[in-house]
């Protein structure tokens, strides 16, 4: 008789389809889908920005979310909070047909978008102190880029789903009522998605519960090897807010592609990832997660510039940039996340995760209001190249600081990690190997 799967095979499935499920949430309630709301509810590219800048001004909750996780543990928070973060959107079904003034349906729709942000910091926070003691790491990269695969997989044919049957919709005068559906397909895959989260393992499901004093938040702080990544955090995602919430409304409002054509990008991106993440996993365990974050860093520096270049007229310039994205995001993400456990000392993990998310959080809310403010300063369109907007000085001035702030990864310190010289050698003489062909022998 065959043996039962083990607790942490049976997570890591779990952790698969959740994600997954997670995606058509994702889908149906952000991205693209969040820019069409606001812009059927009437919102300003101030407001859009302000919206933008929610989730992460949220992250200044992370450290009593930290608290919560202590006190009563990772797993219970986890569920309780990303359910909060996902049930909250039902509202959002309603909200179309109710007789309501643009106004205040453009409150509603902001408080709702706030309350989830909320949630979801406490939650991120608690997921991602449990998936530190449940994941081993010595597979940590691999883990993450296979969950990459699958979430990145599945967010494509979501997107692409949605994004077509809103424009779908939408043309026959049913872009509201289209939303409305949209918001609860999502609210069912967040059902969904709870119920998988209670399925995975807890480690430590009964522990001492520690409240510990605040004043650890200073040795956090002071930590010499947390600081310099606590540095690169703050700077970096203050980089990339300049531009992050504006790509999707440049596209829609600018360049007039359309949702279709807005999703096939996000597809296009996701095609890579999905090609490139395998790799970034095996490089993060082998060589160390410093050397791939240095190294996208400095190559996402060049995907805002990558903007400047698309018209209505020429929108080639974007599959070059989904190429770009795609492989170097995925890399990000995979090193960014090996990086703040290996910085994180068990004991005090929540906190670790709560000062980095906040600085990275803050860093993102302050520049994104900025960038929404600068927007609605600047003129709409520029005498001296017509097809410029206030949104191409965004691209260009996130451009700019991201390259500033790759420079702060170059003092992140990892034991064990490969040069970053040698690891871009490999990846260039690689990358060259793939590329060219091979001769053939005489």
């Amino acid at each position: 008789m065959a043996s039962d799967p083990s607790p942490l095979r049976t997570s890591f499935r779990a952790s698969y389809a959740e994600g997954v499920v997670s995606e058509f949430f994702g889908a149906c309630a952000g991205g693209a889908i969040l820019i069409a709301w606001a812009l059927h509810l009437g919102a300003s590219p101030l407001a859009i920005g302000l919206i933008g800048a929610l989730p992460f001004a949220a992250q200044v909750l992370q450290l009593p979310g930290a608290w919560l996780t202590q006190a009563f543990g990772p797993k219970i928070v986890a569920v309780s909070a990303i359910a909060a973060s996902r049930l909250v959107w039902l509202p959002m079904i309603a909200l179309p047909f109710v007789p309501l003034s643009a106004g205040t349906a453009l409150h509603v729709f902001v408080a709702v978008v706030a309350l989830a942000a909320v949630f979801g910091v406490v939650g991120n926070n608690a997921w991602t102190a449990w998936m530190g003691e449940l994941v081993p790491s010595a597979i940590r990269g691999r883990f993450f880029s296979r969950r990459t695969v699958y979430i990145t997989i599945a967010g494509t044919v979501a997107s692409l789903a949605a994004g077509i049957a809103l424009d779908a919709l939408s043309a026959r005068g049913f872009k509201g009522p289209s939303l409305g559906a949209l918001a609860a397909v999502a609210c069912l895959a967040g059902v969904v998605s709870v119920y998988l989260l209670r399925y995975q393992h807890d480690p430590h499901p009964v522990r001492a519960r520690e409240r510990r004093d605040w004043r650890v938040l200073i040795v956090v702080m002071r930590a010499a090897p947390a600081r310099p990544f606590l540095w690169y955090l703050l700077a970096w995602n203050g980089a990339v807010a300049l531009s992050a919430s504006f790509f999707s409304f440049h596209m829609l409002s600018n360049l007039r592609t359309g949702f279709a054509i807005a999703a096939l990008h996000g597809v296009a991106v996701a095609a890579v990832r999905i090609i490139s993440a395998p790799f970034w996993g095996r490089a993060v365990d082998r060589f160390g997660a410093r050397p791939v974050l240095v190294l996208c860093s400095f190559g996402i520096a060049a995907v805002p510039a990558m903007w400047l270049l698309p018209t209505p007229a020429f929108l080639w310039p974007l599959a070059l940039e989904a190429v770009l994205s795609g492989t170097l995001w995925g890399g990000h993400g995979i090193a960014a996340m090996d990086l703040t456990f290996q910085l994180s000392p068990r004991a005090e993990r929540p906190f670790y995760l709560a000062v980095f998310a906040t600085a990275g959080g803050l860093g993102f809310a302050v520049a994104s209001m900025l960038a929404g403010l600068l927007a609605s300063q600047l003129p709409t369109r520029f005498d001296l190249a017509e097809t410029w907007t206030n949104l191409h000085v965004l691209f260009m001035l996130s451009a700019l600081a991201r390259l500033a702030a790759s420079i702060l990864t170059l003092r992140i310190q990892e034991a064990g990690a490969r040069d970053v010289r040698a690891f871009v050698g490999i990846v260039v003489r690689g990358a060259t190997a793939a590329l060219l062909p091979r001769r053939v022998a005489g």
